[in-house]
């Protein structure tokens, strides 16, 4: 007999620009399984207000971004508390919440989640330890042992690839983890608008300016890279604290005729930025993911990523992308010399597409999700 349909909730920290996406594909994926779904978000989460109907309901939490460690703890803290309280306010409308980007790490919620009785699914869409790592960030460290503590409160865990499992050194709770992910394309607008002979020898990436992207590797790659192939440009896409630094070491380097800082690149506009390159690197510490590799192979553009996550599962080196060892600059340089010299990239480009089409549907991605809410 089918189980009885659950009403779902939805946790995430108020998230940025980048977190939009991925938590409206999951409210996508999670509203067929549910009887309502209440989603608590903020920032740019509010965005989801538009999505708003008798059977999905948004709550807000704001919070502005600090700078002084003693004002952040404050701040994490005092929003904690906040969503705590909406959690609180929402116990008999919920059965399960599940927690997603990051929010893995919000100790107090997950204790008022366990203390009313709630079951707890962590969603997650990347390695707190890694990242923290990385960042080399005192509240991300300590973000680290609420997450610990967490994760042995919780009823499932979530990750987007078998690989994660020792990658970020998940083992112990290998009982309670379950393999799905959110991702899933429009194919009509993710698609191949201008051949790939066709465009410019312009290398990108596209994602947020921070520490665990390692998009700084990737930009002090850059003087390699043109030792090799100085005719090639670059487009780097997306905002973040980082953006700093790297327009003071192009300047340094007299990079600027060369690279193009393009900032955030809305969503809508993401198929045409694609389309334009031939090549995306994604030089990541640590990916759940990511989406942006799927979105550029279902345009046509080849990717070269880092053996991180879930990119294993959909790039096989030589045949429908591009494997770095790591992201230090000197192998990035190399990898982006290897891809573009590579013979029968319109193969690679090929065979990316039709991956992505057979393996990364909205259909196959709620099936997913489906199986794990059966068991709850």
């Amino acid at each position: 007999m089918k189980k009885k349909q659950q009403s779902i909730g939805i946790i995430t920290q108020p998230i940025g620009k980048a977190g939009f996406g991925p938590l409206s594909n999951l409210l996508d994926i999670v509203c067929p399984l549910s009887i309502s779904t209440h989603v608590i978000t903020g920032n740019e989460g509010m965005n989801l207000l538009q999505k708003s109907s008798q059977r999905i309901h948004i709550y807000g939490i704001r919070r502005k971004y600090r700078t002084n460690i003693v004002t952040k703890i404050i701040t994490h803290i005092h929003m904690q508390l906040k969503i705590s309280l909406k959690l609180i306010r929402l116990g008999k409308k919920v059965d399960t919440w599940i927690f997603f980007l990051d929010s893995h790490a919000l100790l107090l919620p997950v204790i008022a989640a366990k203390l009313t009785r709630k079951k707890i699914i962590f969603a997650l869409a990347a390695s707190l330890a890694k990242s923290a790592k990385a960042q080399k960030d005192t509240l991300a460290n300590v973000s680290v042992h609420s997450e610990s503590i967490n994760f042995k409160l919780s009823n499932c865990i979530i990750l987007h690839s078998p690989n994660l499992i020792k990658e970020w050194n998940l083992e112990k709770y290998r009982s309670k983890i379950y393999i799905a992910h959110e991702y899933f394309l429009d194919f009509d607008k993710f698609k191949i608008k201008k051949k790939f002979d066709d465009r410019r020898n312009l290398v990108g990436y596209v994602g947020r300016l921070s520490e665990e992207k390692g998009v700084l590797n990737f930009v002090k790659a850059i003087p390699d890279i043109l030792e090799k192939r100085s005719e090639i440009k670059f487009l780097v896409g997306g905002d973040g604290y980082l953006q700093n630094r790297i327009e003071k070491y192009l300047e340094a380097e007299n990079l600027n005729h060369k690279v193009k800082l393009g900032g955030w690149i809305p969503h809508y506009k993401l198929p045409d930025y694609l389309n334009g390159l031939k090549l995306l690197v994604i030089p990541s510490y640590t990916e759940s993911g990511p989406i942006i590799a799927l979105e550029a192979m279902s345009c046509g553009t080849p990717i070269l990523a880092t053996r991180v996550g879930h990119v294993l599962n959909m790039v096989e080196d030589g045949e429908t992308g591009f494997i770095v060892e790591n992201n230090s600059p000197e192998c990035i340089a190399k990898g982006v010399i290897r891809a573009l010299n590579y013979p029968n990239l319109d193969e690679i480009v090929k065979n990316a597409r039709e991956l992505v089409e057979k393996e990364f549907t909205y259909e196959a991605a709620v099936e997913g999700y489906s199986k794990i809410l059966e068991n709850f």
